[in-house]
């Protein structure tokens, strides 16, 4: 039986899905799993996704440079892989980068659809409801995307879903108008006429301005004089004296830069073009190497202008749904979007004969081969996509059939297939063939997740947590999504009667973490385990070990130079809890299991900054009193310089010392072992998966005490409080 409300939908066969992947250079089209609803987000069937021709082709252009060109585009990128070398060795930073090449991208940014089913929260969208949607990553070139509501809106009902689905475009165009606060009447130059240039001379026009075009292109001249904008041909013309003149003298009142290039021409002819105090607003890519005499001497106003609009690049607003005040902030990115549909719904702008090319999405890469061909070039093309919906919602893919390997009596699916998941679980599973046999990658992400299943060799690849807990092979579920939903997750994958391991922290509130500790009450032999890896770190080990006859309690000093996140980084926002619970708790487990003893008492103090850059949980001191006598504490810091390393220990007993380094390196004062060293940093990541997988098959408990998971955590929500007040 098909899911979807009947009476909407004209079903066809059960069939997966088209989603197109830029993939070395190359646009290909594959077909992916159906992602479903996310909690603030809808699930969108599209009908139609535009292809910009200036952003895609430059995209389609970079994905096929060499890797040494990219290396000399993006040093900041060498460098996070020289750090990868480093601290994981060459072996496993080249099997990521790989795979990060061969998984491809997903393309697109915006797109127009039916909403299947509005996601938890969203109340104000129904199923059956016309839609735009925008966003890199999001609004994707595929015939399922799942949006978040900010970055929604509903389709007028005189706009046509194809001229809809450039909602993207067309709210850039329309946030640098807004930032040129142009008024009635006044002169506007749009240099550069490509898509967004074209739809700005169009809104321009709607507002009762003058516009001016300006373009080395012919023929997107001619395309802006034949929809009533003044146009120019520098190679024609003098284009400055063309604005002077047509000005009266004056020169413009704003100058919008909607090229892409990488010469700072454009910026030097828009300072000629303006009037005294007049606006140049940058909203395309261009050089911005300022000669200083001309924007000095006319005062003039430098603006940038930002993608859609307020809330764009805000984690808050976009991804979480939260919106700012109408009062305050009248003109969002959601709002940009919803007028410029506006607009085209009341025939306000000419958009429809910018469309110069329409697909079937089956035939993605001969329109994107068409964005490069020599002679005229679309300036938008569109993809098409089936209006029926498949018989049967298929959310899980067989990738590699096969049987398990020999004596791999574990049978693992890894849930959530982000970079910490493909950068050290799946390499390590690959690492234990006969221990344990991967079976499923979950995903919400399809294309992510048929990728990473393809690189690793897993059976199938799903979009569907709850097909996880229904597959009866599989007796281990590795949790890797974000924090926010590891107490949920844990507990359903619990009382499915799979063995867990769920990454820290096991919970982000007492709410979260009380489900846990009821649901493992409710069964009779539960396996919960929490990525607490450092415990299992042969560093950690040989601790311990030196630590088994000595008279004294410890004294253990911990230094986390954890380096600086932005505050509107995911760990830092809802989805992370911040960087206490999120990642301290592995210090305090760690202390737990070194002084083999219980917590007491916790203390910890934090520190204010003058900067909101800082947050109070980004700089603390936690100490831990264990009944034995023994003392710990922690200094964790986002204060520090990179090139100190980032963990350091200094444990005191008996007359001796232990210092470990980074875990790669461990010395003995006082002792005769000397040092211990590792050529690559070794966190006890491949050794804690080894010793659940063996606690699975001879039947044993988990390898972590679950008194020590859960009292780490309420630890760890003992010190939060105390930090942040």
């Amino acid at each position: 039986m098909s899911r979807y409300p009947r009476g909407i939908y004209d079903c066809s066969e059960s069939r997966q899905v088209k989603q197109v992947i830029l993939r070395r250079g190359e646009i290909v089209v594959e077909e992916t799993p159906i992602p479903e609803a996310l909690p603030g987000c809808a699930l969108v069937q599209v009908r139609f996704s535009c292809i910009s021709s200036g952003t895609e082709r430059a995209n389609v252009a970079a994905s096929g440079e060499s890797l040494f060109t990219k290396a000399l585009k993006q040093p900041e990128k060498v460098r996070k892989v020289l750090e990868l070398i480093s601290s994981a060795g060459l072996k496993r930073a080249v099997s990521m980068v790989r795979g990060k090449l061969e998984s491809g991208t997903p393309t697109g940014y915006s797109a127009a659809g039916v909403v299947v089913q509005p996601g938890e929260g969203v109340e104000d969208l129904a199923t059956g409801e016309i839609v735009a949607c925008a966003g890199a990553g999001i609004a994707n070139h595929a015939e399922y995307v799942v949006v978040p509501r900010n970055l929604l809106v509903k389709v007028p009902k005189d706009c046509d879903a194809d001229l809809a689905a450039t909602v993207a475009l067309g709210a850039i165009a329309m946030q640098g108008v807004r930032r040129a606060e142009l008024q009635l009447g006044e002169y506007a130059v749009v240099i550069g006429l490509g898509v967004v240039g074209q739809l700005t001379c169009q809104l321009l026009l709607a507002g009762g301005c003058r516009a001016i075009g300006v373009d080395l292109d012919q023929s997107r001249v001619e395309l802006a004089e034949s929809l009533g904008v003044r146009a120019v041909n520098p190679a024609e013309g003098d284009a400055v004296k063309e604005v002077i003149g047509a000005t009266g003298g004056f020169g413009a009142d704003a100058v919008l830069l909607c090229a892409a290039t990488a010469s700072s021409e454009p910026v030097q002819q828009a300072f000629l073009m303006s009037r005294r105090k007049g606006r140049v607003v940058v909203v395309g890519d261009v050089g911005l190497q300022l000669e200083r005499q001309t924007f000095y001497e006319k005062e003039l106003d430098l603006r940038i202008s930002t993608s859609y609009g307020p809330g764009r690049y805000d984690v808050d607003y976009e991804a979480h749904g939260v919106d700012y005040p109408y009062s305050y902030v009248r003109w969002t990115e959601n709002r940009n979007m919803a007028e410029y549909l506006r607009l085209i719904a009341e025939k306000r702008m000419k958009v429809r004969e910018l469309v110069q090319s329409v697909n079937p999405v089956e035939d993605a890469p001969a329109a994107y081969a068409g964005l490069s061909a020599p002679g005229r070039r679309p300036l938008i093309a569109l993809l098409k996509y089936p209006e029926e919906a498949p018989a049967e919602v298929i959310r899980t893919v067989t990738v590699a059939a096969g049987d398990k390997p020999s004596g791999a009596a574990v049978v693992a699916a890894v849930v959530g297939a982000g970079a910490f998941a493909k950068g050290m679980h799946l390499p390590n599973i690959a690492r234990l063939p006969k221990l344990i046999a991967l079976r499923a990658v979950c995903d919400v992400d399809g294309a992510n997740a048929k990728a990473a299943a393809k690189q690793f060799g897993a059976e199938i690849a799903t979009t569907s947590f709850d097909e996880v807990l229904a597959d009866q092979s599989v007796n281990l579920v590795i949790i890797c999504t974000p924090h926010s939903l590891h107490a949920k997750q844990a507990a359903a994958a619990l009382k499915a009667g799979k063995n867990v391991l769920v990454e820290k922290p096991l919970a982000m509130d007492a709410e979260g973490l009380e489900a846990i500790r009821e649901t493992l009450a409710q069964l009779k032999h539960p396996r919960l385990m929490v990525g607490f890896n450092r415990r299992f770190s042969p560093y950690a080990v040989r601790m311990k070990e030196a630590f088994l006859r000595r008279n004294t309690p410890l004294m253990i000093n911990y230094r986390m130079n954890a380096g600086y996140l932005p505050p509107e980084h995911w760990t830092q926002g809802p989805d992370g809890g911040g960087r206490n619970i999120g990642e301290a708790c592995h210090i305090y487990d760690l202390f737990t299991f070194l002084c083999d003893s219980e917590v007491g008492s916790a203390s910890a103090v934090s520190i204010s900054t003058p900067s909101d850059r800082y947050r109070r949980n980004d700089n603390f001191t936690a100490t831990l009193k264990f009944k034995d006598g023994s003392i710990c504490a922690l200094t964790y810091t986002a204060l520090g310089n990179g090139e100190v390393p980032k963990e350091e220990c200094d444990a005191y007993f008996d007359g001796k010392t232990l210092r470990m380094s980074d875990y790669r390196r461990l010395t003995y004062h006082g002792i005769r072992h000397g040092e211990f060293t590792t050529q690559i940093q070794d966190k006890g990541h491949l050794a804690e998966l080894d010793a659940l997988a063996n606690s699975i098959i001879k039947g044993g408990p988990s390898p972590i005490p679950e008194v020590d998971l859960l009292r780490t955590t309420e630890i760890s929500f003992q010190i939060e409080k105390m930090i942040t007040g």
